[in-house]
């Protein structure tokens, strides 16, 4: 893109300012709200972003000060239609009046038909699904369940991952939030992380060898057990991790060793799930169908729903075992339709191809990025996913929290938001995943502003 058919600092300056805030409250001191926020809630693990957030719609989100910031992370990786979008809110609405929430133990259409969507959308052996609220839960009750069908209590999971903050789930990740509270559930198991880009597994030619990587992994996992393995958790995509994509072939070979140990595999679609990747369901990138799949943050569009799926013969042998995992809002109707209404729109609106071709687009943006930015040291994802880690030598590969922050705040003053991924497990890495409903234009929009960043933020290596 030349110069004169871009848009300049100027103009992305003066448009991300504006008074079509799209928002609830209106005339507010930003200042003032930060220090009430300071005095009146608790932290729980995160630092605030320095403005409050007034108002949501599409693609943006609008400050208590009038900015209009670009969403290039769907809110917490959730709103998949983006934010606002009419014929959610219109299901909001229509049962908020007249069928919101009931007894754990009654059912809906609402249920049943999200129920008959998603089960129609995946392969055979995912036949059954019940709703919970978040994807900590479903990873939750996912576990449970692979436990009491296994008989056996050992799960594995994969370094760097993430998985939620409740017990179990919390046991099977390794990113971030397991210190300060004594032991964790017994049985944790893990495995190498599949950092392609970091990994010591190099085959002569200095390819990165995931399948040696899996076999010492699968090595010490065979001596640490105590013959009770349950089964293996894995992300598709490891977000948290950085955005680091599962190497071809590595889902298959997984499934294939947890059937030699007598497991189950589950796979975590959190964030992959619902077309986000280019696939429906990311499993479809390789054919692999996992014995459980759990969903979350996409299925709801932001609002707090989550799945657990499975075949049933599992559901058969778990009922056998009395397994329960009976909770105050298990299949409400209201989440419950809106995630219905949200698979039927990514397939009437042909949003899977959408994802792909944007997908494209944003990659080849992104990889000219790395061609011009030499703190570029790796850009990954795939579809409406990617990562780009930010380092201070592409030779060392040492990570640059100070540079990448920087360029991080001048994005988000430019009117970007792209979560940066800060903690030291994977270093500066900016996680992009923007609503699947985005088009070209409003995505060349994003790739420009970031490029500004870039060239505005001294130490970036342009050249």
């Amino acid at each position: 893109m030349a110069p004169s058919t871009i848009e300049t600092e100027s103009q992305i300056i003066t448009a991300k300012r504006t008074d079509e805030s799209p928002t609830l409250y209106k005339d507010l001191n930003n200042e003032e709200l930060q220090k009430k926020s300071e005095k009146y809630l608790l932290n729980y693990g995160t630092k605030f972003n320095k403005d409050v957030i007034c108002g949501s719609k599409g693609l943006y989100v609008y400050t208590a000060q009038g900015h209009k910031v670009l969403d290039w992370t769907s809110g917490q990786m959730s709103c998949l239609l983006g934010h606002g979008h009419p014929e959610i809110v219109s299901v909001i609405s229509t049962h908020a009046s007249h069928l919101d929430h009931l007894f754990s133990g009654m059912i809906s259409p609402p249920v049943i038909n999200l129920a008959e969507r998603l089960c129609n959308l995946l392969p055979p052996g995912l036949d059954k699904a019940f709703f919970l609220s978040t994807g900590g839960e479903s990873n939750e009750a996912a576990i449970k369940m692979a436990k009491v069908y296994t008989g056996k209590f050992e799960i594995v999971g994969l370094g760097a991952s993430w998985h939620g903050v409740t017990g179990q789930a919390l046991g099977a990740q390794y990113h971030f939030g397991r210190k300060g509270q004594g032991p964790l559930m017994p049985g944790a198991l893990m495995l190498p992380a599949p950092n392609g880009y970091r990994s010591v597994f190099r085959k002569k030619d200095g390819s990165y060898d995931w399948k040696a990587e899996m076999e010492y992994g699968w090595s010490m996992i065979d001596m640490q057990s105590c013959g009770s393995l349950a089964a293996c958790i894995v992300e598709c995509i490891q977000s948290s991790a950085g955005m680091h994509v599962l190497p071809s072939g590595y889902l298959s070979e997984l499934k294939k060793q947890c059937e030699k140990r007598g497991m189950l595999l589950i796979v975590d679609e959190a964030q992959t799930g619902v077309g986000r990747c280019g696939d429906i369901m990311a499993i479809a990138h390789e054919g692999v169908t996992p014995d459980i799949l759990t969903l979350s943050k996409t299925l709801g569009n932001g609002l707090p729903l989550s799945a657990v799926v499975t075949s049933t013969e599992i559901e058969n042998v778990c009922v056998e075992r009395d397994y329960c995992f009976y909770t105050t809002h298990v299949n409400d109707p209201l989440p419950a339709a809106v995630g219905d209404k949200v698979l039927e729109i990514v397939e009437r609106d042909g949003l899977v191809g959408n994802s792909q071709a944007m997908g494209k687009i944003l990659h080849a943006g992104l990889g000219k990025l790395k061609d011009k930015f030499a703190c570029i040291g790796d850009v990954r994802g795939r579809g409406l996913m990617a990562g780009v880690e930010i380092v201070g030598s592409r030779e060392t590969k040492v990570p640059d929290l100070n540079l990448a922050k920087r360029i991080a705040d001048q994005a988000y003053e430019l009117g970007l938001w792209a979560n940066l991924s800060s903690h030291s497990s994977f270093g500066g890495v900016f996680r992009i995943a923007p609503p699947i409903t985005i088009t070209e234009e409003e995505l060349l929009h994003g790739l420009r502003i970031l490029e500004i960043a870039f060239e505005t933020t001294p130490g970036a290596g342009g050249h």
